[in-house]
């Protein structure tokens, strides 16, 4: 057997050291998306809210798990794993049942309206700006979707949007590259060149 081509394994992380709580992400995820109203594919999480020196904020939104508990529980096989690891969902086939909202552990799954099973509407959640099944950047994959920054080569936009740069996304290898460096020249002052836009 010949060896398996490898394929970046694309990941959000959050830096809770550089996260200032602005929610930037938060707005231009639901701007460039057109999220409906009471639809959060990303939030903002405090934690120790309050408490000097021990607060800290960190972007959450789906984390694109490369085991996703929400595919295995939904019994209509909505969602699916692209070869680069990001986690889409069918909106055509899914029925509003909610199971993948109970099997996800960080709350990612997100529907329009409350109620029992099948009235809560058509599942959403963050797409890592990659569209959904439908022609690449057609309308159809917008109206469902939002944008599909992916497919143009670009990063999602509240990663794009981060005024900190604590949001990164990226291939898990090189995201942990930016990680550990951070981490190792913390405290020495700057250490990397401004970023432009």
């Amino acid at each position: 057997m010949g060896k398996q081509p490898e394929f970046a394994r694309m990941k959000f992380y959050c830096d809770e050291n550089l996260c200032i709580d602005c929610n930037g992400c938060v707005v231009a995820c639901k701007e460039a998306h057109e999220v409906p109203v009471g639809v959060n594919r990303r939030k903002v999480v405090t934690i120790n809210e309050g408490i000097v020196g021990k607060e800290i904020s960190i972007s959450m939104a789906c984390m694109h798990c490369a085991d996703a508990p929400c595919e295995k529980v939904c019994p209509v096989d909505c969602f699916y794993i692209r070869t680069d690891g990001i986690v889409l969902h069918d909106k055509d086939k899914c029925i509003g049942c909610g199971y993948c909202l109970f099997a996800c552990p960080f709350g990612a799954p997100q529907f329009p309206k409350d109620g029992a099973f099948g009235t809560k509407g058509k599942m959403d959640k963050c797409t890592m700006c990659a569209g959904g099944p439908e022609e690449t950047n057609s309308h159809e994959e917008f109206e469902k979707y939002g944008q599909n920054r992916i497919s143009e080569g670009k990063v999602p936009m509240c990663a794009s949007m981060c005024s900190t740069k604590a949001l990164l996304v990226g291939d898990a290898d090189e995201v942990a590259l930016i990680k550990t460096y951070r981490a190792a020249t913390k405290g020495k002052g700057i250490s990397t060149q401004p970023m432009g836009w």
